[in-house]
């Protein structure tokens, strides 16, 4: 066995770095008392860690959370010279740093729409098509947010660009209340998130901007006037040069005629029936008919027999029950794309993954799984983009009718002069679900003249620093959220939430304490200046600070779990911290970051195997959360259970790469390679 002597050594030194295990807590804790709710992102902590706006539950705060950075790409991006809406503007593209083919895509879309430095957006996260949900949070949609809110971008911003090697879809539960969706769907309540609504976890969410049974008539461009949400494409394919070629696509639409002014985009809608009566061939005979009704008659093809459409030579638009129909059964259905094409299919799984298959697969309803490819038989968009569409629609994992991309709102309004986010997304019934459009959001062939800047957003409100719609969601939203806040006090609030955000700390404790002052016995707010005052080392008077508000608020879970954690590190006090945690355990029970601050102040009392067993519960718990899995790794080894804790240290480097550096992972190594046996370099040979 090891010395226990060194495994108390290697635990100080991880807790001598402050609060990187109760600002979790902090964080995780509504979601974990409020399961159906996921985690509302909230206002920038000192750390760069995001929080509920709600203020419900404060965060502690830290700088060893493992968060990932984002910044803007310095090279060569020309400025965008337009201001008006619609425009280079008001599209972001995002860059995973671990990815080469999302770096050389990502430059390629930026240099040819002209993108403004600050909304190139660089991430570092999984290029593996599936991601744990926590780790999303942590490397994708938490920095991104980080980076948009910095920005001041959060009312300007309309699109999000992913690429190809950032993530497809976050790892959860199925059916039509599952947690399972695809990254890009999530990434659309982005804008909610920033504004610090709570978000169902299971299940859809309906799409504001879903145009349903409306006339196209009805339908207007895309802002945030009206909607709050952000429009996700991907620029991805088989390939990085497939890539690269779907962009220069969207840039050079094929017209018909050979004159400058007036010309129409060329080519013809494919809407190929199955010859039943599902509600597919219903939406492709609604399709038909309101592009008659706009006088696009002559475009259509409607294939209405069993017979698969085939060999149209310049198609603008098709749409197909992809492999569920046996005549679709094939890797290429012979169209011919037109650049600014537009496709998709009444399908499941077909967005699952851009790995090119092998050449002589093809798609399959056979339940015999070695005949499949990437976890199902369905068709995939991939062979869609190879063959030469500019924009198409596809789902991750099972979408069911109530999540299709419905054709007879997608065509029409293509024509109608929306562009490619919006026609899609126009047609898009749900949100946080498991679709993907794949395309340029700007590429609108049939154009119209874009919104003016004014048109699209207000200015910035003077009292919180905000873009003027965003500030006015945001302060709608805490002050419902926060009774105990009164009016008055919500601008300044929020001022000092934004800014913390611009590492403005000095005027963020100013406007915090001058909220204060409004209401005194505001307890979101005396735990949010509790923590600035751990940040500047006021150990004391944050620990004053959070007795102070137990006894207002006896039963607050953040103050119990943050002054337990404060007593046991800072004042070596872990016999008095024990019962606050325990408090906190018992009004959280299934939390795993309470119950990891209650296992590590057991473990500083010399109770290893209670905390081993308390940090296991925290590890069933969390699975995804890095932090917990070193935590439980050094009690494990404190226990005696090295292998436990060489699997835990393991899995929390796998999950969070970054925490290599830390110096009590560097320890716990030291501590794991003594405990192991020495074996010789020979094998004993026979006497």
């Amino acid at each position: 066995m090891h010395s226990p002597t060194k495994a108390i050594a290697i635990l100080r030194a991880l807790a001598a770095r402050g609060g990187s295990r109760s600002q979790a807590a902090s964080q995780r804790e509504s979601a974990a008392e409020t399961p159906r709710h996921r985690e509302s992102l909230g206002f920038l902590s000192v750390s760069e860690s995001l929080w509920p706006y709600s203020l419900c539950l404060a965060a502690r705060v830290d700088f060893h959370h493992g968060l990932l950075a984002v910044t803007c790409l310095t090279f060569w991006l020309a400025l965008a010279a337009v201001v008006h809406g619609q425009s280079a503007e008001n599209v972001a593209v995002v860059i995973n740093d671990n990815s080469a083919d999302s770096q050389r895509i990502a430059e390629h879309y930026a240099r040819t729409r002209g993108l403004p430095q600050s909304n190139v957006l660089r991430i570092q996260t999984s290029s593996e098509d599936a991601i744990e949900r926590d780790t999303y949070v942590r490397t994708i949609e938490q920095p991104l947010g980080l980076a948009i809110r910095r920005a001041g971008l959060q009312d300007r911003l309309l699109y999000l660009v992913l690429t190809k090697g950032v993530p497809l879809r976050i790892v959860g539960t199925t059916g039509v209340n599952g947690t399972l969706a695809s990254v890009d769907s999530e990434l659309t309540l982005l804008y909610r998130r920033l504004v610090g609504q709570p978000i169902l976890l299971q299940g859809k969410i309906d799409n504001p901007y879903y145009l349903g049974v409306r006339e196209i008539g009805e339908a207007r461009p895309f802002s945030h006037r009206e909607h709050d949400i952000y429009l996700v494409t991907r620029i991805d394919a088989f390939t990085v040069d497939q890539a690269l070629a779907l962009i220069d696509r969207a840039q050079s639409p094929a017209m018909e005629g050979r004159a400058k002014e007036g010309r129409a985009m060329e080519g013809r809608i494919v809407l190929d029936q199955r010859g039943a009566a599902g509600s597919g061939d219903k939406w492709l005979e609604q399709a038909a008919r309101r592009l008659a009704d706009q006088g696009q008659q002559s475009r259509v093809v409607l294939e209405t027999t069993a017979k698969p459409a085939r060999d149209e030579k310049a198609v603008l638009g098709y749409y197909s029950s992809g492999a569920s129909d046996p005549a679709n059964r094939v890797r290429s259905v012979g169209m011919g794309f037109t650049p600014g094409s537009i496709a998709a299919n009444l399908a499941s799984f077909d967005a699952r993954t851009f790995r090119q298959p092998p050449d002589d697969w093809r798609p399959t309803v056979a339940p015999d799984k070695a005949t499949w490819f990437e976890g199902s038989g369905d068709a995939l968009i991939g062979d869609l983009i190879r063959d030469g569409v500019t924009g198409v629609s596809g789902q991750v994992a099972e979408a069911y009718v109530l999540g299709a991309v419905r054709p007879e709102v997608l065509f029409p309004a293509y024509l109608a002069g929306f562009n490619l986010a919006e026609a899609f997304y126009l047609a898009v019934p749900a949100l946080s679900w498991q679709t993907v459009v794949v395309g340029d959001p700007l590429c609108a062939p049939f154009g119209r003249k874009p919104l003016a800047r004014e048109q699209l957003e207000d200015v910035t409100d003077a009292a919180t620093g905000l873009p003027g719609l965003f500030a006015k969601r945001r302060l709608a939203v805490l002050l419902a959220a926060n009774q105990e806040i009164p009016e008055a006090a919500g601008p300044l609030v929020v001022r000092f939430q934004t800014l913390l955000e611009r590492d403005d700390r000095v005027g963020a404790r100013r406007a915090l304490e001058e909220a204060l002052r409004l209401a005194p016995r505001a307890v979101a707010l005396m735990v949010s200046l509790a923590q600035l005052e751990e940040q500047a080392g006021e150990d004391d008077a944050a620990i004053a600070r959070y007795r102070r508000i137990l006894d207002v608020q006896p039963a607050n879970v953040v103050a119990l779990n943050n002054l337990a954690f404060a007593l046991a590190v800072r004042h070596n006090a872990a016999a008095e911290a024990l019962p606050l945690a325990r408090r906190a355990v018992g009004l959280a029970p299934r939390s795993g970051t309470v119950l990891d601050t209650l296992g590590w102040v057991e473990h500083l009392l010399g109770n290893h195997d209670v905390a081993a067993n308390l940090l296991g519960q925290a590890v069933r718990l969390e699975p995804g959360h890095a932090e917990i899995r070193l935590h439980a790794a050094i009690v494990y080894m404190a226990s005696g259970k090295s292998d436990r804790a060489e699997m835990e240290l393991k899995e929390a480097l796998r999950l969070d790469p970054a925490l290599e550096g830390r110096d009590e992972v560097r320890q716990l190594r030291q501590g794991l390679a003594a405990v192991k046996p020495v074996v010789d370099e020979e094998p004993h040979r026979a006497a």
